[in-house]
């Protein structure tokens, strides 16, 4: 079966890194890894592509990852950090000449309706974003020939999907997991879970709750996403053990 290659699109936090007017010493660090964008990830499948979420900057990481085509997107909830730059897939609807393919839960569908409503209007303006809306739930479905697993999380109360694709599975802002659910995460090669600092936080992980779930869940590699400026500067000793890695953009890896 051929591999999966994925991209690190983006991986902070709401605010991003830098934030805006901040001059702590992790927004103003030289380093890029210290750059993150609002998070979000692409999927390489052998029969295109597949984005997972898009937030503010997915114009800005189309252009910096050169992606060429998108055949859908994935949305994990309806938070702005994750569904503001949907108004961008219509350079995908003029390049591709078709509808782009978005999957969502119902309350998600709802937001992007009220977000972007002028995309769903019985006469709409010519040249806004053109998608075709296909409703998910906890089960199973396959896009472009690849089985997708959602897996319920919970931000706070609000419930989230990620998503599991061979034994690679994406997590993003969890703050618990039901058992039952934990259990579509078993045998994982690679897992990519938000960490966005170590002080508590009422609606995240921690990284000693990620990395609690991760020596849980036994992944092979896990990487870590979902990174706010509070969580420390990326090159700094964090203590993590060797097959935990932080994410930073632009990072790609193989899925087998």
């Amino acid at each position: 079966m051929p591999e999966i290659r994925g991209i690190f699109l983006g991986t902070g936090t709401s605010q991003g890194i830098p934030v805006i007017a901040c001059d702590c010493h992790v927004c103003t660090s030289p380093d890029a890894k210290d750059k993150r964008l609002r998070s979000s990830f692409l999927l390489e499948l052998p029969a295109g592509n597949v984005v997972i979420d898009t937030g503010p900057d997915f114009r800005q990481q189309m252009l910096s990852n050169e992606v060429k085509r998108l055949d859908a997107i994935l949305y994990t909830h309806e938070h702005k950090d994750h569904v503001a730059g949907m108004d961008d897939v219509r350079a995908f609807n003029f390049k591709m000449k078709k509808d782009m393919e978005v999957y969502a839960t119902e309350n998600v569908q709802k937001a992007l309706k009220r977000e972007f409503h002028y995309v769903f209007e019985a006469v709409r303006y010519p040249g806004v974003p053109r998608v075709n809306l296909n409703t998910i739930t906890t089960n199973s479905f396959e896009l472009l020939g690849e089985e997708i697993i959602p897996i319920l999380v919970y931000h706070y109360k609000l419930p989230v999907l990620g998503f599991r694709v061979r034994n690679f599975a994406y997590i993003t802002d969890a703050k618990t997991i039901p058992e039952e659910e934990k259990l579509k995460m078993k045998d994982l090669d690679i897992l990519v879970l938000n960490a966005l600092r170590k002080e508590p936080h009422m609606s995240h992980l921690t990284l000693e709750e990620a990395l609690e779930l991760i020596y849980e869940l036994k992944p092979k590699k896990a990487y870590l996403t979902h990174i706010s400026h509070l969580f420390g500067r990326h090159a700094e000793d964090h203590g993590l053990p060797d097959h935990v890695e932080i994410a930073y953009d632009g990072l790609t890896i193989d899925i087998a």
